[in-house]
């Protein structure tokens, strides 16, 4: 069993768990309760950005244990968002990777009105109520962890949510999910099996996908040249977490960033 077998199987036992906790029933009816607020559009905070970074709010990862620990959900998101960051991530599994739905919120509570992406591993709709209640703008659907049913299905209740869709493709055969025309095509430069990161997978699959498409490149992103590159290749949003985190100060780390990206 690879990594992503094991989160997946985990997250079957969890969401189950959250399920007796909270009915799908009381859920569905908290959600109904702020049907009339509309997060923000990732989708289109992208397309009229300059930088197109997605800031990611990240404490650890399976591979590399803890990145930050005592990050604070309160904090670096708003720094994200004053030192430029188009858009932010904020991961939610809390046994892999030391996330919580309550960052989200604590976000927003905090000030961050940008866009958030809901990050974790969706296999159930009940997931996508979570998204919806915490204040999140859209959701990652990770074709590796769907089938191209599931996530026809899934894709369809985020958006009467009124949740947008980043949908995270590895491999070229899994490119035949941008059919599905998902508001964001995400390429993940991360085996997920193995954590083996390569942003060459951005260059070789970019080509192959949707030329209309919003295309975002994930994970392994450490250089401004590399953003430069990325973007002639035809991205338009960059998704970056440890290269921030890592640091004492993430938000000026960003500010640097992308002050980096416009030198010539």
């Amino acid at each position: 069993m690879d990594i992503l077998q094991e989160i997946v199987a985990h997250k079957r036992t969890e969401v189950e768990l959250f399920k007796q906790q909270l009915s799908e029933h009381e859920i569905h009816r908290r959600a109904e309760s702020i049907a009339d607020f509309y997060p923000s559009s990732m989708k289109h905070a992208l397309l009229a950005s300059e930088s197109g970074i997605i800031a990611e709010f990240k404490r650890r990862s399976p591979s590399k244990g803890w990145i930050n620990e005592g990050g604070r959900a309160e904090i670096i998101p708003l720094a994200y968002q004053q030192n430029g960051a188009s858009a932010l991530s904020i991961l939610t599994d809390e046994k892999y990777f030391g996330g919580h739905d309550d960052f989200i919120s604590t976000a927003r509570h905090a000030g961050v009105h940008i866009p958030i992406l809901y990050k974790n591993f969706i296999i159930d709709e009940y997931q996508l109520f979570q998204a919806r209640l915490c204040g999140a703008s859209a959701v990652l659907l990770i074709a590796a962890c769907l089938t191209k049913s599931q996530c026809r299905v899934l894709m369809s209740s985020a958006h009467e949510l009124g949740l947008e869709v980043l949908l995270e493709m590895h491999s070229e055969p899994e490119l035949e999910y941008a059919e599905l025309e998902p508001d964001m095509c995400g390429i993940n430069n991360r085996n997920l099996g193995t954590f083996i990161t390569d942003v060459q997978n951005s260059y070789r699959l970019a080509e192959l996908l949707p030329s209309d498409s919003v295309k975002v490149s994930e994970s392994g992103i450490s250089n401004p040249q590399t953003i430069r590159e990325l973007r002639q290749a035809g991205f338009q949003g960059f998704l970056m977490g440890e290269t921030f985190m890592k640091t004492t100060d993430p938000g000026v780390t960003l500010k640097e960033f992308i002050q980096k990206i416009s030198e010539k």
